[in-house]
């Protein structure tokens, strides 16, 4: 078995993360304001017109009733994106957006054996209901707005994975790494980093284990995987800090640890720049 490990550049690292929290950027239109993380993975919080029409990649994004928006960007987002806005008045315009390009951390691990690459496909179907169940609970949109709350870290400990790194195993690219873990014992408390809905409640999914999604409103939601205990319920509200499960080891994983993750719709964003640095 051959690894080759490829290191780019600390902008993936958390601590690149916390600088670019305390460094916002702002893009705007006359009438549109955006603030927010213009890179591969960040999130923008618009403020607009309140009877205005806002698209983004296809979504009509869901307004509050004083204007505000979110949206986010994957991984691979490429350099130039733009919003377009429809008001009231019959007027429009399309805002740019020049969205900083990120490298990620690559692992290549060639002779493995093709049973540790493929899944057999009696597991294959499970994971095919596994992504039934997560597909259904992400399509619950609620016209909410959570995700204005200023995100905390759902448990505090070492960082031991960070967003977009990707493994290529016997050649063939493996799903890049979309959230950030945290190290710390089986049994450790998670926290709502903010405000919402419990969408999905799940003891034992083949790859996460114990599963939580807790939705923040306008199509962004946070996924808890590996879990050992779950301490809420589907279409439960949460507040921000409220105690909602523990960290376990459950799952396709190697260790306990806390996997959080976060989506914008299909977006993938990175969890790291929603919150300030990591207390020591």
């Amino acid at each position: 078995m051959t690894v080759k490990t490829a290191c780019f550049k600390a902008v993936t690292s958390i601590f690149a993360g916390a600088m670019l929290f305390v460094s916002v950027s702002t893009q705007a239109a006359d009438r549109t304001k955006l603030d927010g993380k213009f890179i591969q993975g960040g999130m923008v919080i618009g403020q607009t017109e309140k009877d205005a029409k806002v698209t983004f990649q296809d979504h009509e994004l869901l307004l509050t009733d004083e204007g505000q928006f979110v949206f986010g960007f994957h991984r691979d987002a490429p350099e130039s994106q733009s919003l377009t806005i429809t008001y009231a008045d019959g007027s429009s315009e399309t805002v740019p957006m020049a969205i900083e390009q990120r490298d990620y951390n690559i692992q290549r691990i060639d002779g493995l054996p093709s049973n540790q690459v493929s899944p057999p496909e009696e597991i294959m179907v499970r994971i095919r209901d596994d992504n039934r169940q997560i597909g259904e609970a992400r399509a619950n949109i609620t016209n909410e707005n959570w995700y204005l709350e200023d995100f905390i870290w759902p448990s505090v400990g070492p960082i031991s994975g960070i967003y977009g790194s990707q493994r290529i195993l016997n050649g063939q690219p493996r799903q890049p790494h979309y959230g950030i873990d945290i190290a710390l014992p089986t049994g450790s408390p998670v926290v709502a980093p903010a405000s919402g809905i419990i969408r999905l409640v799940h003891d034992d999914m083949y790859f996460s284990g114990g599963t939580l999604f807790l939705d923040h409103g306008a199509g962004l939601m946070s996924a808890f995987l590996h879990l050992s205990k779950i301490h809420v319920k589907e279409g439960q509200f949460v507040k921000q800090g409220e105690l909602i499960a523990d960290i376990g080891a459950t799952g396709r994983v190697t260790g306990a640890h806390l996997d959080w993750r976060i989506n914008w719709f299909e977006n993938r964003i990175d969890p790291a720049l929603l919150v300030p640095p990591m207390p020591k």
